[in-house]
């Protein structure tokens, strides 16, 4: 069984496993890291019926002591309410400093168990197991954590960087084609933003044979982006291609269109518009549209550029009378441009016209 080695050097510095069979071997690879100890697993109530049992026996068996919390999945669930019963679970399970997170499932699942790991006692390990395509290929990796407020997507939440990643490829083989998609969504946007070789992947090939590599590739993008920037203010802010109008489409469809898709709208969108307002050295939209769309993704959404601006207005993107916009200049290399809010609406509109 081959094992892939990210190292991300940031906060501590950890490492991402990529590889087959990896949720077995889960409790050996936590104990080399940080030693046994007491255990507290987080995931939501469709990994739990998958997965849990494998993780628990995997972590026993390394000398663990294993409790778990599961909440309903879903994007609903990423409230102040459910990291609540996080943290008075944990306070039950007597977990100390000394003890551990783990978060087991997609991003939602990430976001809760990293932010509670950040707060509980001032902050305790946690270590990610994504089992999406999406987390494994982004939210797992960068120590960026956050539950969704009424007014907008995760406008509470910390930086905390995990112990280390363990992702089994296993377990993105099992996902429906539109789960699948939407880690697709976020691997194309490593493309667009980073490196044409992986674009060509999902513009040409097939995705699901070379996945441990496709995953490697974009962990070690984006770890080279958050070691230079842990805290985003400044390039980091490039990975947030698609997430101004995505973001938007997410809290206009009260949730329902889930991340990758409206961030594969959202992109789409932006490429459309950069090309029609001569933002673009070489333009992309086409190329971009083409593949999502190959790729069982949406290209954009049923919602007016007002109702988009009005929700894009929330996000925690926008600083006092300015938003920054990632803005493809070709298909491997992105910019950041900053606009006055009062301008977003005509950019979107652009966007929207097909």
């Amino acid at each position: 069984m081959e094992i892939k080695t990210v190292r991300i050097n940031a906060g501590k510095g950890y490492n991402v496993f990529i590889g087959s069979g990896l949720l077995g071997s889960c409790g050996a690879i936590i104990g080399r890291t940080i030693g046994p100890c007491r255990a507290a697993v987080i995931t939501d109530s469709t990994v739990e019926k998958l997965f849990l049992d494998t993780v628990t026996k995997s972590l026993e068996s390394a000398g663990f002591a294993v409790s778990a919390f599961s909440f309903t999945s879903g994007e609903r669930s990423k409230t102040i309410s459910t990291l609540s019963d996080i943290l008075e679970f944990l306070a039950e399970s007597r977990l100390t400093r000394a003890d551990c997170v783990i978060a087991l499932g997609g991003g939602v699942t990430g976001d809760m168990a990293g932010f509670a790991a950040g707060c509980y006692l001032r902050g305790i390990s946690y270590v990610q197991i994504p089992t999406t395509f999406l987390a494994a290929a982004d939210s797992s990796v960068g120590g960026k954590t956050g539950i969704d407020l009424k007014a907008g997507k995760n406008l509470a939440g910390l930086f905390i960087q995990p112990e280390a990643v363990i992702c089994d490829t296993d377990c993105f083989m099992l996902l429906p084609d539109s789960i699948f998609a939407d880690g697709a969504a976020e691997a194309i946007k490593t493309g667009v933003l980073f490196s044409e070789a992986l674009f060509s992947a999902f513009e040409s090939g097939d995705a699901k044979a070379c996945l441990p590599d496709i995953i490697a590739a974009c962990v070690a993008f984006k770890g080279r982006i958050v070691e230079a920037d842990e805290f985003e203010s400044g390039q980091r802010k490039l990975l947030n291609l698609g997430h101004t109008v995505g973001h938007a489409i997410e809290k206009c469809s009260a949730y329902t269109i889930p991340h990758g898709h409206a961030v594969a709208a959202g992109m789409s969108v932006i490429a459309r518009s950069a090309d029609r307002l001569g933002l673009s050295d070489t333009p992309c939209s086409l190329r971009i549209e083409k593949t999502l769309i190959r790729n069982r993704l949406p290209v954009s959404a049923d919602f007016s550029a007002e109702e988009l601006t009005a929700a894009a207005l929330s996000d925690k993107k926008c600083f006092g009378d300015d938003i920054s916009l990632v803005i493809p200049r070709r298909i491997g290399e992105c910019y950041l441009k900053k606009i006055p809010v009062t301008e977003l609406c005509a950019v979107i509109r652009a966007g929207l016209e097909r």
